[in-house]
């Protein structure tokens, strides 16, 4: 289990790279070009230039997460080839830099969503949480007007020109169903999956967040039977998941030791973090610690190391702890104890 953290960049993030290197057993940084619109190329000296002050701290750039996919592309519109050919050169040139994995999404419109970013917790730390009867109240702008007040940050998924258009957006995605975003992820994963193979990278699709329709919003990445079906799509090594514990957690039924014992093998990347999740369908994400969530991290941690897991997995959001001012979910102090407790269990279930 190769471990990394994920990071937003120089000029977007309140923690930096001499901090992660501090913590011990971190061998790479998660990265993308946060500033590039959905849709547009990523050039190789735009590539290199975050590679190489990566390396400069002693890191790999092995994963990138992510290169957005265009709204278009999720359509199935007309001007879907265009952006899906962008995509591919992007997957070119950072082949040409090194990278092996990419973590993607085809959540239509939100990448992911929370009712509140900094909700409190019992030992007096905050978190994002979602309250699922609020969500089926609210309108969708007044969800962007809560979550665009609440950080200084730009928020992956949450990008204002993206947010500007909501309206547009929502309009467009009227009559789309589930198996017609199959069609078009179908496609995209055709398009592209011979490019990636040939460019030594694995594509990992990341599971929906929260696992379920929000706003009439189609969702397809919710359970097992999503990733079987993504699996039969192609049978090529670069058509991989993200086995994102938290994501894929929050709904109950989805047994997440068990999924690691079937899809670990199809897995280059992992997300591991804990969410505690209410009979009334709300959740909280806790610390790492099992005992504190509802996601049998532990038992997680135990199946990947029977399998001798060699994919790149990192500590998923953390709690804002001891003051901090940061990136809700993204600070550094709880996902450097996440890293600690995850690679206790990997070093106890490994010398066994």
């Amino acid at each position: 289990m190769d471990i990394t953290f994920r990071w937003y960049g120089r000029n977007n993030d309140s923690v930096q790279l001499e901090q992660i290197k501090q913590i011990p057993g971190t061998n790479g940084i998660v990265w993308a070009l946060h500033q590039k619109p959905a849709g547009e190329v990523w050039t190789k000296e735009e590539i290199a230039s975050e590679v190489e002050y990566i390396k400069s701290y002693g890191f790999h750039a092995d994963v990138v997460e992510s290169v957005n996919v265009h709204e278009s592309i999720k359509l199935g519109n007309e001007e879907r080839d265009q952006y899906i050919e962008n995509y591919k050169e992007t997957i070119r040139n950072l082949g040409e830099a090194g990278v092996k994995v990419i973590c993607y999404n085809f959540m239509p419109i939100f990448d992911w969503t929370r009712t509140s970013l900094y909700h409190p917790l019992p030992d007096g730390s905050t978190a994002l949480f979602f309250e699922k009867e609020k969500i089926e109240s609210l309108e969708p702008a007044e969800l962007i007007e809560t979550v665009a007040s609440a950080s200084d940050l730009t928020l992956p998924g949450w990008e204002p020109e993206k947010m500007a258009r909501i309206q547009e957006l929502f309009a467009a995605y009227e009559g789309m169903d589930e198996e017609k975003l199959w069609d078009n992820l179908t496609y995209f994963l055709k398009a592209i999956l011979p490019t990636a193979e040939a460019s030594g990278i694995q594509m990992a699709i990341h599971p929906d967040d929260p696992p379920w329709s929000i706003f009439g919003l189609p969702r397809i990445m919710t359970g097992e039977k999503s990733w079987e079906r993504l699996i039969s799509i192609s049978d090529s090594p670069a058509n991989g998941i993200t086995f994102c514990t938290g994501s894929m957690g929050a709904n109950p039924e989805n047994n997440m030791v068990d999924l690691a014992s079937k899809y670990a093998k199809h897995s280059p990347f992992a997300h591991l973090r804990n969410v505690k999740i209410f009979d009334n369908g709300d959740f909280i994400e806790t610390s790492h610690y099992t005992q504190d969530g509802s996601i049998d991290l532990n038992g997680v941690v135990r199946e990947l190391s029977k399998q001798n897991y060699t994919g790149y997995a990192r500590p998923d959001h953390g709690r804002h702890i001891w003051s901090e001012e940061c990136r809700p979910g993204y600070g550094l102090y709880d996902r450097a104890l996440g890293i600690m407790y995850l690679l206790g269990l990997w070093d106890a279930y490994q010398t066994k």
